[in-house]
């Protein structure tokens, strides 16, 4: 395993010149390597005169490591890998650039299932993009590290999970404030064998990457939200600026004259003035960074901040998916590589490829990005009672954000296989009535199991060897033969036939007890609302009037 870039620095390797490796740019002219047609002979790859030769003018200046708010790119590795075409599968060397962890540090059978796959057989996707404020260079020093964390613990301060839906047609990204306390799992650091323990008391969530690296972070997630996470994403911020300068920046808003710096020295030194300004190089960095001068100086407005840059360059990116020097688009593909880490399930630039073809797929319009509902206990936040699960359960049901999915069919069909008799029928009974606020009932799985078993159902029992998080309380059966049994389970305590669902992640008929019913023997089934809480704030990705709003004590004349 390929040590993480927040674990420390290493050399970073003398580029190789790019038409030896490959580039051909000619794939910028409309054609490329495998795309002659047919009949045609195949032209030699990488042999055009004067190709990969640099211009006069002396040697490229040196890059710079920029590691402050590496989730974004994220994006800008996905983006461009997604939209610079063919020419960087010829980069053989690119895939060594990308370090690699592993995806969950946590108990594997603690584990959210898989989401199911819809009627096409599709499937939705969950990426945690996720960020490190390391502050261990004096690089970093200069681009704004505070002195006193230099050399501690790498933290998360820039979390997003981005979901894309099975049918590929919409996409949510959801934000959480790095300062949320919540209650860490049990994670184990695949380097040295380190064990931390789960906490019974509450820690900020930025300090779920100091313990044992990124698939602790995506464990953290997990454990709060019940979202199953396919893959992470953390990359350092190297080659962002350049991005915005090779788009020719990136459209952002202020209400207001701006200059994001206090008396104490605090503040990105952002400064522009009100309306529309095209950020790049320094500036961009800047936008990406401010906290002391947008809306209230929280993290909660330098996420909006974030999200609004984020949504504009991939604006531009569409309407300028062909850049016009690919020569800069190399260099992209170099820093992109060069800083990525991901796990092992995403580690070539070909599986880059395909994610970033897929997500370049769905619309602006059809993108939403939020934040996590929240509310503040003294200066950090929890999430927000109800508000939060809901959002959480939109997302693991793949249910649009910006309420433009088709409306589901809410006719229960009994089944059409037999039901075995009640006390023939095995049940597993497990406790799912953890929330995003409160924790698991005791002895809630068993208490439900015993009221089956007093229906005549003598074989229920109760399965104490998983807490999950359902908001909802579900029936789960395995295979088309035991539908019947698990609608009979279903009817037996009043839960709806909606909620009895196929699932290949359990191995017999499996009664999960939700949320909603953390106390009781009677089950009262509520309403299906899929709406996106109104605390959410939802950003359409569409939406080019988005403008930050400016604290007046950071405005200017």
């Amino acid at each position: 395993m390929r040590q993480s870039s927040v674990r420390g620095e290493r050399p970073r390797p003398r580029v190789r010149d790019a038409e030896a490796l490959g580039w051909d740019e000619t794939l910028y002219e409309g054609r490329g390597p495998g795309d002659e047609e047919p009949g045609s002979e195949p032209r030699e790859h990488g042999r055009r005169g004067g190709g990969g030769r640099r211009r006069a003018g002396g040697p490229r200046p040196p890059r710079r490591r920029r590691r402050i708010l590496r989730w974004f790119a994220t994006v800008l590795a996905v983006l461009i890998l997604g939209t610079s075409g063919a020419g960087y599968l010829y980069y053989e060397h690119l895939n060594s650039n990308i370090k690699k962890d592993k995806l969950n540090l946590g108990d594997e059978k603690n584990r959210p299932a898989k989401a199911k796959a819809n009627a096409a057989g599709q499937t939705p996707l969950n990426i945690l993009l996720i960020g490190s404020d390391a502050r261990d260079t004096k690089e970093n020093q200069k681009l704004g590290g505070a002195k006193e964390t230099f050399g501690a613990k790498p933290l998360a301060d820039v979390q997003m999970l981005l979901h894309l839906s099975a049918d590929r047609s919409n996409m949510s990204v959801i934000s959480m404030p790095r300062d949320t306390l919540l209650q860490m799992p049990k994670c184990t650091d695949p380097d040295d064998g380190t064990v931390y323990p789960a906490t019974t008391g509450r820690l900020m969530t930025n300090e779920s990457l100091g313990r044992g690296g990124p698939g602790c972070t995506v464990a953290t997630w997990e454990q709060l939200t019940g979202i199953h996470i396919d893959h992470f994403m953390m990359v350092d911020f190297a080659g962002v600026v350049s991005m915005a300068d090779a788009i020719g920046g990136v459209p952002v808003c202020v209400d207001a004259n701006i200059h994001s710096k206090d008396r104490q020295g605090h503040g990105s030194g952002l400064r522009l003035t009100k309306g529309t300004t095209a950020v790049k190089g320094k500036q961009a960095l800047q936008w990406l960074r401010t906290r002391y001068g947008f809306e209230d100086g929280s993290d909660i407005a330098r996420s909006k901040a974030q999200h609004m840059y984020m949504s504009s360059m991939v604006r531009e990116l569409r309407e300028n998916a062909t850049l016009s020097s690919p020569n800069k688009l190399r260099r992209l593909a170099e820093e992109a590589t060069d800083a990525l880490t991901v796990d092992e399930g995403l580690g070539s630039v070909a599986k880059l490829l395909s994610l970033g073809n897929q997500l370049k797929e769905v619309s602006p319009s059809r993108i939403t990005m939020t934040t996590m509902p929240f509310q503040y206990v003294g200066a950090r936040v929890i999430p927000k009672p109800g508000d939060a699960e809901k959002l959480f359960r939109l997302v693991r049901e793949d249910i649009a954000l910006d309420g433009k999915d088709k409306k589901k069919s809410s006719e229960e069909e009994a089944s059409k296989d037999p039901a075995a008799a009640d006390a023939e029928i095995g049940v597993q009974v497990q406790n799912g009535t953890r929330t995003a606020e409160l924790g698991p009932v005791g002895g809630r799985a068993n208490a439900v199991a015993q009221l089956l078993v007093g229906k005549g159902f003598t074989k229920a029992a109760a399965d104490s060897s998983v807490l999950l998080t359902e908001d909802r309380t579900v029936v789960r059966y395995p295979s088309a033969d035991l539908e019947g049994d698990a609608q009979a389970v279903a009817k037996s305590l009043g839960i709806p036939l909606s909620s009895v669902e196929k699932s290949t992640q359990v191995s017999g008929v499996t009664l999960v007890v939700g949320a909603d019913w953390r106390e009781g023997t009677t089950y009262e089934a509520t309403a299906d609302d899929d709406k996106a809480p109104t605390s959410a704030k939802l950003l359409n990705g569409a939406n080019d009037k988005a403008c930050m709003h400016v604290n007046p004590a950071f405005t200017w004349r």
